[in-house]
């Protein structure tokens, strides 16, 4: 075991409150003062969508999107902090209101590619060459509004085009069953892995793994990232815990089911996750119930909830779950496994 840990999260892991069914119940928080609190929770590295690094972009040229990007690269360096990647917010756009890559609109499909380019560009400018692709709205309310092979096709179409716009440029695909969308075209991580065999170059189509989302599929995350390292295919994870097939709740990791965390954690560290790079990133949320003055506690209790169970699971005898493994005693298995969570475990 030699993973290798660096963490990061998304600016937007610090929030108002707001969620499906209410408004915002905390002050909002600048950019800036975000990222000053980056270090001091024990994180390195910071996830963008590309509005983040660029604010109002659709509103800039090309020319203009680069030079604001840098201008964001030179205020990471001074906070002593890296990009881990760029995604594209395609999502929140009235004109991809029907998808953006799968919009049955041409128009809207070409506007999906423009700033995916832009997308790449911001990347480039961060020193990141991963671009993070989450398929918010490419999927459908009803099954005939879209016809599911089409769809399939525009998908290649758009991340070739990513592809195209950069040669180092990497793709990791986010899968998701649902939400918002009733049916998402890119359900699960097989489904993403497939995918990048039709791209023009499929070396550089990955994924990333969120915890949630696999819960939401009904598939154990710890599983979800085992399949992907077994293609060499999983470029960063998105910790985090679920309580159920509800919504993407985005709970703090190891909040709801502990041992779940544990075997992601696990997982990571037996095939040396990180040690080319990887980032760990949590996609948290603090409860609604948070107040203002500690309401990025979610943020550091993850990490720290990822450390403790590393340790677990570094400190277990390898040597006796061999031996049981061998000679198939696995409730022996499962109680060295429980007992080492409840801290109980001295053999």
């Amino acid at each position: 075991m030699a993973g290798q840990f660096r963490f990061t999260f998304g600016p937007w892991n610090i929030h108002e409150g707001a969620d499906p069914f209410g408004p915002p119940v905390r002050e909002s928080i600048t950019f800036n003062v975000k990222l000053a609190m980056f270090k001091d929770l024990g994180f390195d590295g910071v996830q963008f969508h590309d509005d983040d690094a660029v604010p109002n972009l659709n509103d800039l040229t090309p020319a203009q999107v680069v030079n604001e990007a840098g201008k964001m690269a030179h205020t990471l360096r001074d906070h002593g902090l890296e990009a881990e990647f760029v995604a594209p917010r395609l999502w929140e756009d009235p004109r991809t209101i029907d998808g953006a890559y799968t919009a049955n609109d041409p128009k809207v499909r070409e506007y999906a590619h423009d700033r995916s380019r832009l997308s790449v560009d911001i990347a480039r400018a961060l020193d990141t060459d991963l671009i993070v692709l989450w398929l918010a709205r490419e999927g459908t309310y009803i099954r005939e509004a879209k016809d599911s092979k089409v769809a399939t096709e525009r998908l290649v179409e758009a991340i070739d085009c990513m592809l195209e716009a950069a040669p180092n440029i990497r793709i990791a695909i986010e899968p998701k069953p649902n939400e918002p969308m009733d049916h998402a075209f890119l359900p699960t991580t097989g489904h993403a892995l497939a995918i990048a065999a039709l791209t023009a170059d499929p070396d550089r189509v990955g994924v990333n793994i969120e915890s949630a989302h696999a819960i939401l599929a009904g598939m154990d995350p710890s599983d979800e990232m085992g399949f992907a390292l077994a293609f060499d295919k999983l470029w960063t994870v998105h910790l985090n815990d679920q309580n159920g097939l509800k919504f993407d709740q985005d709970k703090s990791f190891g909040s709801v089911d502990l041992r779940r965390a544990f075997n992601q954690v696990r997982i990571l560290d037996t095939h040396d996750y990180g040690k080319r790079g990887e980032w760990v990133g949590l996609d948290v949320k603090a409860m609604r119930t948070q107040k203002d003055e500690a309401a990025t506690l979610h943020l550091s209790n993850s990490r720290e909830i990822f450390l403790a169970l590393l340790e677990v699971s570094r400190n277990l005898n390898q040597d006796k779950i061999d031996e049981m493994i061998a000679e198939r005693d696995y409730e022996a298995l499962d109680r060295m496994i429980m007992l080492a969570l409840l801290g109980k475990n001295k053999e």
